[in-house]
């Protein structure tokens, strides 16, 4: 599985909204984007995540950055989970994991000291350029958004 390093183009996209609508990397262009994979809405590390991305919105967005949540989930879910956890972020469906395998967020991965194959946790900070700034793969979900946060002056 190929994995994204900093410098390198990040994949173009577009997917699905929980609107209804879609939403791609390219309405982003000249802006920084934080796009974070996550397994499944509403599960414990995930709402853990997906809130705490949620809580720092305003100083990703005083940063003059966008953040964005990919998970196979479709849009009702999506909705569910927004509305019952009040989330802020975007999120967006990638049922097919075309976009997830295309940044190395997709594949084989140890959990609980079996392999499986699926979502790996992972982080990317994408800038003007369209160019990854920086990668973190296979994150905890506790505290991570606020480490993206604090590293966002260093990238």
């Amino acid at each position: 599985m190929p994995r994204l390093e900093n410098g390198d183009k990040a994949p173009d996209f577009t997917l699905p909204d929980e609107h209804g609508g879609s939403v791609g990397l390219s309405d982003y262009a000249g802006r920084r984007v934080v796009v974070y994979f996550y397994p499944a809405d509403d599960t414990p590390g995930c709402t853990k995540e997906a809130c705490q991305f949620s809580d720092l919105l305003t100083g990703f967005t005083t940063s003059s950055v966008d953040v964005i949540g990919i998970s196979p989930d479709d849009a009702k879910s999506h909705a569910r989970f927004r509305a019952k956890h009040g989330l802020k972020v975007i999120l967006l469906s990638d049922p097919t994991h075309a976009v997830m395998e295309a940044y190395g967020a997709f594949g084989e991965k140890t959990l609980y000291g079996r392999k499986t194959v699926g979502v790996i946790r992972s982080t990317f900070l994408i800038g003007r350029d369209g160019q990854v700034e920086r990668a973190w793969y296979n994150v905890r979900a506790d505290g991570h958004a606020a480490k993206v946060l604090s590293e966002l002056a260093s990238a």
